[in-house]
């Protein structure tokens, strides 16, 4: 095993008699290219509104390279170098692309209340702000207002938003959710190739998508850990297919 950037330790959390998360001990990678899967309820988007700080835990720890971050609010977990998307876009219907990650930048170097001043000036044009529209194929689309994309490109836009911040961990939240089939890999294919010192967390029930991504995949049942391998493992485990690669092939 490599040396985790992300970890939980014993991690519960529960709704009055309801187990959300039990027991749930993980360990992300430093450049992991991890997937959470597992069947609808299983406790996916629980554990990761738990690692974001959304959710405070019942029980458990949540450690960013070995320092304690259980008890730290959301946005301070993100000034740490954690970043997620949803499900559902949270974007700047109004704002272009461009704009969209200037400001992200902007954000992080602590100028955003400069950032429409500066948003076109070429040395932030040709810099950063370039190459992360470069990297997500909205080169094309940057001077069009967000409302107005296509929805693969809104998708695109968001991790573009969130990477832009520089995290040191991705959570993904089913990416590929609402994209037409012949657009689902392009997404993947650009989280994949991002660089090793960016860990990806991807939940994710696409199993094609799954299998072409992660180096390795964690099985979520009952808000429990089932299993966890590589995708070689997991593809042949008898008890991964019993429970959750037969549904998933029909979801």
């Amino acid at each position: 095993m490599g040396v985790p950037v992300l970890e939980t330790i014993a991690l519960e959390k529960r709704f009055g008699g309801i187990v959300a998360s039990s027991n749930v001990s993980l360990r992300v990678e430093r450049g992991a290219r991890h997937a959470l899967i597992g069947p609808n309820g299983a406790g996916k988007t629980t554990l990761v509104n738990l690692l974001t700080g959304v959710l405070r835990p019942s029980a458990g720890r949540i450690l960013l390279d070995a320092r304690d971050i259980t008890a730290l609010k959301p946005h301070h977990r993100a000034k740490l170098g954690i970043a997620r998307t949803f499900q559902i876009n949270q974007l700047f219907a109004d704002l272009t692309p461009l704009e969209t990650i200037s400001l992200a930048v902007c954000e992080r170097l602590g100028i955003a209340s400069d950032w429409r001043r500066v948003v076109g000036k070429p040395p932030l044009l040709t810099g950063e702000v370039a190459e992360v529209l470069e990297a997500f194929r909205l080169a094309d689309v940057m001077d069009e207002k967000t409302s107005t994309l296509p929805y693969g490109k809104q998708r695109l836009l968001e991790i573009a938003l969130a990477i832009a911040g520089r995290p040191r961990v991705l959570l993904l939240d089913e990416p590929a959710a609402g994209i037409p089939e012949a657009e689902r890999h392009v997404i993947l294919d650009i989280v994949a190739a991002l660089p090793d010192d960016v860990s990806v967390l991807l939940i994710e029930h696409d199993m094609d998508l799954v299998f072409q991504f992660a180096r390795r995949i964690s099985l979520l049942v009952d808000g429990a850990v089932f299993v966890e391998g590589t995708p070689e493992e997991i593809a042949r485990d008898a008890r991964v297919k019993e429970v959750y690669l037969g549904e998933a092939a029909h979801v």
